[in-house]
């Protein structure tokens, strides 16, 4: 046999797995120097070498928290072998701003380059969801991924956002479009940090309590509405066992459904999402994600009814749930110009969200509240007779 001869060679199969195993934790004063957590999470690690940290803080926490650098350099400074800071924190704009500019993506990786962080040390984002998308997506792509920590200070990225295991920017002016699945080293939940939202985003994080608890545990639901009234009241309690068990379901999902990574075309704890996105990018994001999150699980609950899945009882019971928590069910932006259908840009989204699934297009809707049913196809006349419905609901 000659060289230039064609050999059949066998195949070489490939077959690893990987484990991941990171903590949510819950605390108050993470950065106090009676409070150990911070400490005991990085020692979790077993590396016997001092961490240097990159901390990324949101601007507007940086505002509304003035002691917060100099109680970051203390807690460190107390503990000169075990951890040191790498510079100055970056202070970034936060909320979807940051996710539209990749030029902070370059300037994080540029101190990470400048100031000597390796895939030992940790990058420590603090900040709403938007901001721990963002750094936890140049954290992932940095040195092919550097150990991150994710502070979450809103509602929403500590029930729903920062408890997952997705990061991401806006690109080509589609939400999410880059980003990466690596979970972070570690959560650290800080109620302390919630008493300083306004009161929009004091809220907005409750609509996916309600979302998880519709596609998930209808007892959940009940408590939901049986404590409508605490949580408008900045009832700081009440709260923290909300964001406790809504971060609950989300781990589990995560962690039971086989599909974390995302790899198939089924995403149910987007529920309520495909018209929540394109109503947020439609409003230039005046509208918050969670406020856009209770307008789209609306729409989804009422088309439910539509297409004969569920009783209109259970739609009116979710949208007075929706109402009494201060959200709106309906915005001009869903609408036509005349107002007698939904408007042809949030049909496309439907379209878009096929695209950023990879597959066949997959809606979860419900045949029940606290259990979920997935469908391939939305038929336009249903969704304008649900958004009409939502007018009189």
């Amino acid at each position: 046999m000659t060289l230039d001869q064609t050999i059949s060679l066998p195949m070489i199969h490939q077959q690893f797995s990987v484990d991941y195993n990171y903590r949510v934790c819950f605390t108050k004063t993470l950065f106090s120097l009676d409070n150990p957590l911070f400490r005991e999470v990085l020692q979790e690690d077993g590396n016997d070498k001092v961490r240097k940290l990159l901390f990324v803080i949101d601007s507007e926490v940086y505002r509304l928290h003035p002691r917060l650098v100099t109680d970051i350099a203390t807690y460190c400074a107390a503990y000169p072998l075990e951890m040191r800071l790498a510079g100055e924190p970056l202070v970034m704009v936060g909320g979807e701003a940051c996710k539209n500019d990749f030029s902070l993506v370059h300037e994080i990786i540029e101190a990470v380059e400048q100031r000597k962080i390796d895939r030992h040390a940790y990058v420590i984002a603090i900040g709403g969801g938007a901001i721990l998308d963002m750094v936890g997506f140049a954290a992932a792509i940095a040195h092919r991924g550097i150990r991150h920590l994710r502070v979450p200070t809103t509602v929403l990225s500590q029930n729903d956002s920062g408890v997952g295991v997705k990061n991401s920017i806006n690109y080509f002016g589609k939400k999410n479009f880059l980003g990466t699945f690596v979970p972070p080293d570690a959560v650290l939940n800080d109620s302390h940090f919630l008493l300083t939202l306004e009161d929009r985003d004091w809220r907005s994080g409750i609509s996916e309590a309600i979302k998880v608890a519709l596609i998930r545990e209808v007892d959940f639901f009940a408590w939901i509405e049986a404590h409508t009234e605490a949580p408008r009241q900045r009832h700081l309690p009440t709260m923290e066992t909300l964001i406790y068990r809504c971060a609950e379901h989300h781990m589990q999902h995560i962690a039971t459904e086989g599909d974390p990574f995302e790899k198939g075309s089924s995403r149910p704890l987007d529920f309520g999402h495909w018209a929540a996105h394109k109503l947020e990018q439609l409003t230039d994001y005046s509208v918050r994600q969670g406020e856009a999150v209770a307008m789209g699980i609306a729409l989804d609950v009422a088309y439910s009814h539509q297409l004969g899945l569920l009783v209109k009882e259970d739609v009116y019971r979710v949208v007075a749930v929706i109402k009494a928590l201060g959200f709106s069910v309906t915005h001009p932006a869903l609408f036509n110009a005349d107002g007698t259908r939904l408007r042809a840009q949030i049909w496309d989204g439907l379209e878009e969200f096929r695209e950023h699934l990879g597959g066949e297009l997959t809606i979860m809707l419900l045949d029940e509240l606290g259990h979920g049913v997935e469908v391939h196809n939305m038929e336009r006349a249903l969704l304008d007779r649900a958004l009409l419905s939502l007018l009189d609901a």
